[in-house]
């Protein structure tokens, strides 16, 4: 299995554009892995985990055509999440010539949220209509939590966030060739719930994707924080849930708490973890 991260900032990206903090600025010096575009990740190349607002630079920038993706599993429908718009723009509406019918995963509230949005900005119908299936390409799935799933060559299984809890918030378990990945963002602290059903599911994660939202020196409160990620990761190696080569990388990275990626590196380091930057690629599993 690969994942390609093709965007790792939280909601404003990093740098924000319209920003002049110290870490915005010295983002912009640095360049390269200080750069961070909305979050989103490919899994080989047929399976996007959030339709983002930024897929369509990050695919060009990064090298990674997203010709073959006929899977997206949807984590909630907040904006630096799903941009509805791909949904038109890969359509043979819009021109697109060869693309797979593309099977879209999400919770029953996010799809209402999503389907909401999309009729009253983008169209004249309802994302949930036959008509939709039919103009976009488009195969819509609704996801239970805790109950896994087959699509392709991925066994999922969909666990509950500690985030937008009217939106039916989800993390994913994604396995295939005999490995698995767990993406966990957006949340807070995880819900006592969700570190039940990982050892009812008896998950063993051989890559864990956290949301690093706040910084160092920040409290957590409606996403994680670098110390609560210091104790999600300690927990899960105590509780056997990662693998003793499993490795854990932080996204989902805000500009407020956290530093330019070196120092976030170095930091991360000290504390059994690494940080993702986007158009990093993972295909060796230890």
């Amino acid at each position: 299995m690969k994942i390609t991260f093709l965007g790792t900032a939280a909601a404003n990206a990093f740098p924000e554009a319209f920003c002049t903090c110290g870490n915005c600025e010295q983002a912009r010096q640095l360049g390269g892995r200080s750069l961070r575009k909305r979050s989103s990740v490919l899994v080989n190349d047929d399976l996007l985990i959030d339709l983002g607002p930024d897929i369509m630079a990050a695919s060009q920038l990064h090298g990674c055509p997203l010709v073959n993706v006929r899977y997206c599993l949807q984590t909630h429908p907040h904006a630096d999440h799903l941009d509805l718009s791909h949904l038109l723009s890969r359509s043979p509406g819009f021109g697109v010539v060869g693309a797979p019918t593309l099977n879209f995963y999400a919770s029953a509230e996010t799809l209402t949220r999503a389907a909401e949005t999309f009729q009253r900005d983008l169209a004249g119908y309802s994302l949930l209509s036959p008509e939709a299936e039919k103009e976009l390409n488009l195969t819509i799935h609704t996801v239970e939590p805790l109950k896994p799933f087959l699509f392709g060559p991925y066994s999922v299984t969909a666990f509950p966030a500690n985030h937008a809890p009217t939106m039916g918030a989800l993390l994913y378990a994604v396995q295939s060739d005999g490995h698995t990945v767990f993406y966990g963002t957006d949340t807070a602290t995880l819900p006592e719930e969700t570190w039940r059903a990982f050892h009812q599911h008896e998950s063993l994660f051989d890559v864990v994707i956290f949301d690093h939202t706040y910084g160092p020196d920040q409290p957590g409160s409606d996403h994680l924080s670098a110390h609560q990620v210091i104790d999600h990761v300690n927990r899960m190696r105590d509780e056997g849930l990662l693998r003793p080569n499993g490795r854990v990388f932080a996204t989902h990275i805000a500009h407020e708490g956290n530093p330019v990626h070196p120092v976030l590196e170095e930091f991360a380091k000290d504390h059994g973890y690494e940080v993702a930057y986007d158009g990093l690629v993972l295909e060796k599993w230890s």
